[in-house]
């Protein structure tokens, strides 16, 4: 093997497994990589940034000695790397003009923006998944000044982020309230000039309960010198006008020394994330100017006067407020694709190379892979394939939801209350579900790994940990449901209604799928008086390999859980209040969540398949790379129909006689899939700089890498004394040689006890 950047050994030797593994791929990797990429091209100068990290004559950006490291000196560590990683930008003219996807400059100037460019992402994606202090700053923090903040105040604050001068996070949740924004405490008061305040006018921040202090915020504790605070506008009429965002000034630009009134720290040791500095605020009569307000969408005057901007009163453009937290989300979607194939790519190629068993059928009774064994297979070949399936629906979803928020910006009226409503129902289900799947996928991979997986060196454990904040920041999991349900509700009212004008506003959108099972449904209750029920049900054994079929069994689900949801409220509310009924309904809202997350991410595989099938010879996918990602396609969706087997039992779409006829044709997916697992995960084009994986190298000289692995232990490193240990000579001495554990008879000490 020719060196490659992405691997610093040159020639290494590859393990003997994987090699057989390789030469038998019946597809060619490296086509899906430039698929995922987007080009040729694009794979190359991705290569050519992530060796900048992996080469860096610095050594800062080393993960060697992560494990070992106390969460400050990975803190502190995590920001030199930071520093390190804007020097090489400032170096290479990143940020400075906008690059297509082939390479070529285009005529946009970001006007040295570097958070602006997409070669800066791809270089903070080659830090090994090394979260870093700052990155609220680009994540939250600026998104929030381009879409809601005015042009003069843009002018003002975007080139002081440019110059990292400014460096912001977003502080929207409180110690008692997170995703309930109604509810947030803090307050920003409008100050006339009459009333002290400087010309102008100013507001005067302030946390008014403990429960009020701003707690969670990534990059608060240590690192921001701005937060973008989220707090409740009382105007100068004293009128609270709701949830508004303020730019407020933490630390000095100058010694970075806190501002008075305000009161900032870490919120301490976290199961994983540990280098960022979440972080806590409390405001105490902090005054900033009127216009530190953002104020797009809506003003105050010097006089206090509250007044929305033209446009700004429509209800969806004024959702734009919510755009933020709907980028965050998609991009937490797209990102948990990554991170499951990570998993994924470890625990495959270990479960290649560890033999576990002796073969009694071979000639030389060797042992057998352990990726042979079909429990193995149930447990990895569907999370690698659904890694694939969360791509292509994040990639759609951060498309769409680009798209929606370009639209609003610029007031287009083409974008209703319902599309975004849509938007925001998908993105809150999507991540829901994506998010679970991914945490719970890499756990089970990890168990996968057995004793080793339990190691650090693994890579599994601090995956694991650094991933698990997903679950929960930009909406919990368990709560996300609820707002996915009480979207589609409205769209369950407008078939009940059989209103087919308002039934139009959702041509288009991501609900749209379940208007025509929904018709029918409604249509035969009200014949037949009974129970909703699938109108599809699977008849023959042929149809479990049909994909087609497989994903209509998966619209009806959703149709029919949804509706069971409608009619389990309305007959609630026959007996109790709304809000019992609703709490009565939550169980069965989360099914029909999960059931709308599970085809809109089965029908964006086969969309986008099929979208690559029509380019041609334009894709980069081959014929026997699409083959292989049908194949994924077809296995994930008989394995959620296993895993979810009482839905499809429930609505009538599959009968007990056929459940051995399914499980025949999953075991039968995995047959066909097992050749290509290896392949599937070289196509993700991790280094192994970026695995940090002792088991999922790219060679697969697993049981030396683990062995030097230990040998890095401090706790080896630094004994002394003929190697007896540390601690010996403080305590374990004084058991085995000074008589601490010595017997000597029965004696009346037991009366101290």
């Amino acid at each position: 093997m020719s060196e490659d950047p992405r691997y610093p050994t040159p020639l290494r030797t590859i393990s003997a497994d994987l090699a057989a593994e390789r030469s038998s791929t019946p597809f060619t990797p490296l086509h899906i990589t430039h698929f995922l990429d987007g080009s040729p091209t694009a794979t190359s100068q991705r290569r050519r940034l992530e060796s900048w990290i992996i080469r860096d004559p610095t050594g800062i950006f080393s993960n060697e000695n992560n494990a070992y490291m106390h969460r400050t000196e990975r803190h502190t560590r995590a920001l030199a790397k930071f520093v390190r990683l804007i020097e090489l930008c400032r170096s290479a003219g990143i940020g400075s003009k906008q690059t297509t996807s082939d390479g070529q400059s285009s005529i946009q100037h970001l006007e040295g923006e570097i958070v602006s460019s997409p070669e800066f992402y791809t270089l903070v994606s080659s830090l090994a998944d090394d979260p870093l202090p700052p990155s609220l700053h680009w994540v939250m923090f600026v998104p929030n000044i381009l879409t809601l903040c005015d042009a003069e105040q843009q002018a003002e604050w975007l080139p002081l982020c440019r110059d990292w001068k400014m460096i912001g996070c977003y502080a929207q949740t409180e110690l008692g309230h997170g995703s309930n924004i109604r509810a947030l405490e803090t307050t920003a008061t409008f100050l006339k000039e009459s009333e002290g305040a400087k010309k102008g006018g100013e507001w005067m921040i302030n946390s008014p309960t403990l429960t009020s202090w701003k707690f969670w915020p990534g990059t608060l504790g240590k690192t921001a010198n701005h937060a973008m605070v989220i707090a409740r506008l009382i105007d100068g009429s004293g009128v609270d006008r709701g949830i508004h965002n303020f730019l407020v000034p933490l630390r000095s630009v100058e010694d970075h020394s806190l501002l008075p009134g305000v009161e900032t720290g870490d919120i301490g040791p976290k199961i994983g994330y540990n280098n960022m500095d979440n972080g806590y605020a409390k405001f105490e009569g902090v005054r900033i100017p009127r216009r530190n307000m953002a104020m797009r969408f809506a003003t105050v005057n010097e006089e206090g006067v509250y007044e929305k901007v033209a446009g700004g009163a429509d209800e969806a453009a004024s959702k734009v407020a919510y755009i933020t937290m709907m980028q965050v989300r998609a991009y937490i979607i797209h990102s948990s694709s990554e991170a499951l194939a990570m998993a994924c790519t470890i625990a495959i190629r270990y479960s290649a190379v560890r033999r576990q068993g002796y073969n009694a059928d071979s000639p030389d009774k060797s042992e057998f892979q352990v990726l042979d064994y079909r429990q193995q297979q149930y447990r990895l070949l569907p999370l690698l394939a659904a890694s694939y399936a969360i791509f292509f629906t994040g990639k759609h979803v951060l498309a769409r939801l680009k798209h929606i928020e370009n639209q609003l910006v610029s007031g287009a009226s083409t974008i209703t209350k319902v599309v975004v409503a849509d938007i925001h129902a998908t993105t809150s289900a999507l991540k829901s579900y994506a998010t679970t799947l991914t945490a719970d996928g890499i756990e089970d991979c990890r168990k996968a790994c057995g004793g080793h997986g339990f190691l650090v060196c693994s890579g599994l454990v601090e995956l694991s940990n650094t991933y698990l904040q997903s679950c929960t920041v930009e909406g919990d999991n368990q709560m996300l449901p609820q707002q996915v349900i009480n979207v589609l509700l409205k769209l369950v009212e407008k078939v009940q209604s059989g209103d087919d004008d308002a039934l139009k506003d959702y041509e288009q959108t991501d609900m749209e799928y379940l208007i025509e099972p929904l018709i029918k449904l409604v249509e035969n209750a009200a014949d037949n008086g009974t129970p909703t029920k699938s109108l599809f049900c699977f008849s023959s054994p042929g149809q479990f390999a049909d994909t087609s079929m497989l994903l209509q069994a998966f619209q009806y689900r959703t149709a029919c859980l949804l509706l069971d949801v409608a009619m389990q409220l309305q007959n609630s509310m026959e007996t109790c209040t709304p809000q019992q009924a609703w709490n009565d309904c939550l169980l069965a809202m989360s099914r029909a969540a999960r059931a709308h997350a599970c085809f809109l991410l089965l029908r964006d595989f086969a969309n986008g398949l099929k979208d690559e099938q029509q380019k041609g010879s334009a894709s980069c996918l081959g014929k026997e790379e699409t083959a292989v990602l049908s194949q994924c396609l077809c296995l994930l969706a008989l394995y959620w129909l296993d895993q979810h087997l009482s839905d499809f039992l429930q609505i009538q779409c599959l009968s007990a006689t056929l459940i051995p006829h399914m499980r025949s044709a999953l075991l039968e997916a995995m047959t066909s899939l097992r050749p290509s697992a290896v392949g599937l995960c070289d196509a993700r084009d991790f280094s192994d700089f970026r695995l940090k994986s002792a088991l999922g190298r790219y060679d697969g000289d697993v049981y030396p890498a683990i062995i030097k692995a230990a040998k890095n232990d401090p706790l080896n490193q630094q004994s002394s004394n003929g190697g007896v240990g540390l601690g010996y000579d403080e305590s374990l001495k004084n058991l085995i040689a000074g008589g601490v554990g010595e017997y000597k008879g029965v004696s009346g000490t037991m009366s101290r006890l």
